[in-house]
């Protein structure tokens, strides 16, 4: 067998082998969603992003016989060791064929990288944080995933585990069809008109006319909501900018929900269109004609990923979140959205589980992110 080989990248013919890579190792897998190009080099770090303003990332690709059979990042994210006082690096992007030696010298590299700089604890896969895609699939592989979120070969998990990872966290995936939305509101609708009642809380839609400041003030909330959320950073300005920039043509107006009190917003809904069927028909190009493709014709979509429900830390012990709720399922309804999934929630969220399986979803998918230290 020929002699395994793992470099950093550094050209600009290895940066393209890097982005390239997932198109080889997933030929002919069903439910493989190609990521979307552009998006992908901005969060590797190899396009512009306020992400890599303060954090760092060195990508790594593994060859065997010329052939470039697997690839990994290490991801410095100085806003986690400033934000937790805690020195940890993170691996993401992640992928190699299945083959021990070629993981085991993907992760040396990246443990090898962080040694260097001090640092002998890792974690992942984050890609390359918790405000992105995270965790590696390890039940569920029987769907595609729902957008932005990550997939992977069953025998990664062997991989990870085999090098000497051991779980951190778990995060689940929750599906639900519209027939069980009449039972919920039911229960619910007493309970949202005596919080609002109480708060004077006012829900509505993004504003049309001031689309993007409302995109802005939805992640904003995002970003406050979660502080003492497990390993959260907070993004910076130009991040929230940057990430509501890249939303702005993705958020469906009508199936986002604002709670104000008093002109000021206090929480937010997220959801967003299920776009995997039409990024793999573009196959993740958004240029010259897939953004059109990707866009048009928004209604026929069907299904729907609420990625969160946040509210900022003075109001949530006020029920709000149940408000917003109750503000997103008939505007989904007048949509005619059939299926949606609620996804990532963490195995520590106890209140947001014990609130999906009360009301009937079905946890779906696992994700898990892994810890290893230094030996």
């Amino acid at each position: 067998m020929a002699e395994l080989l793992v470099r950093p990248v550094a050209s600009r013919r290895e940066r393209k082998q890097f982005l390239a890579y997932p198109w080889k190792q997933y030929a002919g897998d069903p439910h493989w969603i190609p990521p979307l190009r552009g998006y992908q080099k901005e969060q590797v770090g190899y396009a512009p992003n306020p992400f890599y303003d303060r954090n760092r990332i060195q990508t790594f690709l593994a060859y065997r016989g010329g052939e470039v059979c697997g690839r990994i990042a290490a991801i410095l994210n100085v806003g986690h060791i400033e934000y937790h006082k805690e020195p940890l690096g993170f691996f993401g992007f992640f992928e190699s064929v299945d083959d021990q030696e070629v993981a085991d010298g993907l992760f040396r590299a990246v443990c090898d990288w962080f040694a260097e700089r001090d640092i002998h604890q890792v974690r992942g896969p984050t890609n390359p944080s918790l405000n992105a895609e995270i965790g590696l699939l390890i039940e569920g592989f029987d769907t595609s995933p729902y957008f932005m979120m990550t997939y992977n070969p069953p025998y990664y998990e062997r991989l990870v585990e085999n090098f000497g990872f051991r779980k951190c966290q778990d995060a689940y995936a929750y599906w639900g069809h519209v027939s069980m939305l009449p039972k919920v509101m039911e229960r619910l609708t007493p309970i949202c008109e005596q919080i609002i009642d109480r708060c004077g809380v006012t829900v509505r839609p993004l504003n049309k006319a001031r689309f993007f400041e409302d995109v802005v003030s939805f992640v904003s909330v995002y970003n406050q909501a979660l502080t003492n959320t497990w390993g959260f950073v907070p993004m910076s300005e130009a991040e929230v900018r940057h990430q509501a920039k890249g939303l702005k043509h993705l958020i469906v107006p009508e199936l986002s929900v604002g709670a104000e009190v008093g002109g000021r917003m206090i929480g937010a809904c997220f959801a967003l269109l299920d776009y995997n069927p039409r990024i793999r028909e573009i196959d993740g190009r958004l240029f010259p004609f897939g953004f059109v493709k990707l866009l048009r014709n928004k209604k026929a979509i069907k299904r729907l990923r609420l990625i969160s429900t946040n509210v900022i830390p003075e109001y949530q012990l006020h029920g709000i979140g149940l408000v917003l709720m109750s503000g997103i399922v008939p505007r989904a309804i007048e949509w005619g959205m059939e299926e949606a999934e609620f996804s990532w929630v963490l195995e520590t969220n106890t209140f947001s589980r014990g609130s999906l399986e009360k009301g009937g979803a079905k946890r779906t998918k696992t994700y898990r992110i892994y810890d290893w230290f230094g030996r």
